[in-house]
């Protein structure tokens, strides 16, 4: 037997949604449309009609466009944060560096919608965390640990908050430059960008490679100790 269906031929066991799995069906919607056309590009009457709804529904579960994109923002602020702090498990500076290389690009090759709307420029996202801020509470992550490294080796600890964003941040625009040329491949880019932050451009390698992570990030290439990555860089 059919389903039995609306006055616009929409199946009426969509209407059957719960509140929670509307709300998701909305926010998953909001996101493929704002990553595509930005938060200005993307009106609600066009949120509406892809999720089979009447404009009235968005309103009653976002109060309207700006507390959709709101929520679209923080979800992908969290997710990316989660990953990033996950993945910053040593506390040697090379094998960080490739860990938080890796673990941004990942994030961008798995979720491009999400990235792109956190990279674009929207009153909104300023307002509720936009993408520096996020790149500021990952460094946060890297800080303490280029703390501990600057006084191991006998060098100023205050001046390691900066060091932290200038390594995040590298890897960060670089990122967003990848995200459209797709080229070289992960690995290769992150390979590329520690190569810079490691060596300097005065000592820059012709053929770099990824010499304490893995490229999937998972372990490492050589060695799990404590000076691991120094060994595996010599």
């Amino acid at each position: 037997m059919a389903e039995p269906s609306d006055s616009n031929g929409r199946a009426a066991t969509r209407a059957r949604m719960s509140g929670k799995e509307r709300r998701l069906q909305l926010v998953d919607v909001g996101r493929r449309l704002f990553a595509e056309k930005g938060f200005e590009g993307t009106s609600v009457e066009e949120i509406a009609a892809k999720a089979g709804v009447s404009k009235p529904v968005v309103y009653e579960h976002f109060g309207g466009k700006e507390g959709l994109y709101a929520v679209v923002v923080d979800r992908e602020i969290e997710l990316l944060l989660e990953r990033m702090t996950n993945a910053l498990t040593s506390r040697n500076p090379r094998q960080l560096a490739e860990q938080a290389a890796l673990a941004l690009l990942e994030y961008i090759e798995t979720n491009t919608d999400g990235f792109r709307i956190l990279v674009r420029d929207s009153p909104v996202a300023q307002s509720t965390g936009g993408f520096a801020s996020l790149i500021s509470d990952v460094a946060s992550q890297v800080e303490h640990i280029m703390v501990a490294q600057f006084k191991a080796r006998g060098f100023d600890p205050k001046l390691a908050p900066m060091y932290a964003q200038m390594l995040v941040g590298m890897v960060a625009l670089t990122g967003q430059w990848w995200l459209d040329v797709r080229k070289p491949k992960r690995a290769d880019v992150a390979a590329h960008l520690v190569n810079l932050a490691w060596n300097g451009l005065a000592h820059l390698e012709a053929k770099p490679a990824l010499k304490t992570v893995a490229p999937d990030g998972t372990k490492p290439v050589r060695g799990s100790g404590k000076n691991a990555d120094f060994r595996a860089s010599k």
